[in-house]
């Protein structure tokens, strides 16, 4: 048989070289193409590269983005009122002749240039400027908070995975811990010097171990998936840059609260929705606008006349009930904006206390359980210590261990959670500028 194997190998190495094809032996299992294999030497990304690869794969930011492009159409329509309109005209009209017969007709061509420019219009186009002004600041800042909310997003997925990721080394350690010390209980146990219900004790802390693991793993992949759907790209390795947080006074956060770019927008939507109030309103006035004519080609008696002028005034006596609805709606639609803006300013200071409250909370919180795991650890050697002389049984040793564990696996969680509390508190005041 394993002369047969060896001549379809040979035979396989003499059909496929020459095709430069990789001749594999019988044995060994299929491997899939490299392209179909994930990337096993990926550099690690750090926070700032997973957002940068976030803005542009966001579909909201480039909604936002087109929403500027849109105001700045509707700020060329508004600018469009002042603007004068100047037109090429030709018109060949054929009329009944001045002959007896019935069929004769008479050709009137007619080629000139008309122009129409504006000129009063209740200052309808002023106000409609000033609005699409204030609607294409109020769609940058809104621009502007969509990439801060963007980053709060990666910022929690990126700690969230990397937590898990600490966690689950934390867990490694633990579960290696454990496999040496059964290893050492079952040579007490061959000495006599222990019993084998302490083994048992360590293999179900060890299998406890092993199963919360699996559990880690699944929570770590969902949130690398959700890193992964935000940079469109990939994440095996993450690198976590050291920083120095720093804090001040929340009175300092909160006086920030008015120049965040959402309360920023909603004040420029309360500006445009005034300035809609004025356009309403100038339904009420008359309006004036001259139109002139230069003609090339006439004939008959206009034939010598080159060029008019006309100005056409309009004073709107009886429109019904419609510009006063028309008006009222404005107005109710300002007062919506106002209170959205009051609305805006008030939920800022509240986000901003929370963030604050929760970054300070997690703050200290860390600095507690970093001397909890020392503590810990220090427990557990003295425990070690004190077994190896008999002072203390094999279930004090394996509960120091677990509170290592359970202490360890706190203190990475509120590491992770304090970093990703402060720049929610970053997004929270508006002082991240993507």
């Amino acid at each position: 048989m394993n002369r047969w194997k060896k001549a379809l190998g040979l035979l396989s190495l003499i059909l496929f070289l020459p095709w430069g094809i990789e001749a594999k032996s019988l044995d060994e299992e299929s491997e899939p193409p490299v392209a179909m294999k994930a990337p096993q030497n990926q550099r690690a990304l750090t926070l700032k590269e997973c957002y940068d690869l976030a803005l542009i794969q966001s579909e909201t930011i480039g909604l936002q983005t087109e929403l500027i492009e849109e105001a700045r159409a509707h700020f060329l329509q508004a600018i469009n009122g002042f603007m004068p309109t100047i037109s090429y005209s030709y018109a060949d009209r054929y009329q009944h002749g001045p002959g007896t017969s019935n069929f004769s007709l008479r050709e009137i061509p007619e080629e000139k240039f008309v122009l129409s420019q504006p000129l009063f219009a209740g200052f309808k186009e002023f106000a409609a400027i000033t609005a699409g002004r204030a609607q294409r600041r109020q769609r940058e800042e809104e621009l502007h908070r969509a990439r801060q909310l963007l980053f709060t997003d990666v910022s929690d997925a990126f700690y969230l995975t990397l937590s898990y990721e600490e966690e689950k080394a934390a867990l490694e350690n633990i579960r290696s811990a454990l496999e040496t010390r059964i290893d050492e209980l079952q040579k007490r146990v061959d000495l006599g010097r222990s019993r084998l219900s302490e083994v048992a004790s360590a293999e179900a802390r060890l299998r406890f171990v092993e199963a919360d693991l699996q559990t880690l793993l699944s929570e770590e992949e969902i949130a690398r998936q959700m890193l992964e759907f935000l940079t469109g790209k990939t994440v095996t390795a993450l690198d976590d840059s050291p920083f120095q947080p720093e804090v001040v006074a929340e009175s300092e956060y909160l006086a920030k609260a008015n120049e965040r770019p959402d309360v920023q927008a909603a004040r420029e939507a309360l500006t445009a929705a005034k300035k809609f109030i004025v356009v309403q309103r100038a339904e009420f006035f008359p309006t004036a606008a001259l139109n002139g004519n230069y003609y090339i080609k006439r004939v008959g008696n206009a034939a010598d006349v080159d060029w008019d002028l006309t100005i056409n005034v309009d004073v709107p006596l009886v429109q019904g009930t419609g510009p006063w609805g028309n008006v009222k709606l404005a107005r109710s639609q300002a007062n919506q904006a106002e209170l959205q803006w009051r609305k805006a300013q008030r939920t800022a200071l509240l986000e901003i206390r929370n963030a604050y409250t929760r970054y300070t909370s997690a703050l200290l919180r860390t600095k507690a359980l970093e001397k909890a795991v020392t503590a810990a650890e220090k427990n557990l050697s003295l425990q070690s210590e004190d077994y190896q002389l008999n002072l203390v049984n094999n279930l004090e040793v394996l509960q120091a261990l677990e509170d290592v564990q359970n202490q360890r696996r706190e203190y990475v969680r509120s590491k992770n959670a304090m970093k990703q509390a402060y720049w929610n508190l970053q997004v929270a005041t508006g002082m991240i500028n993507p």
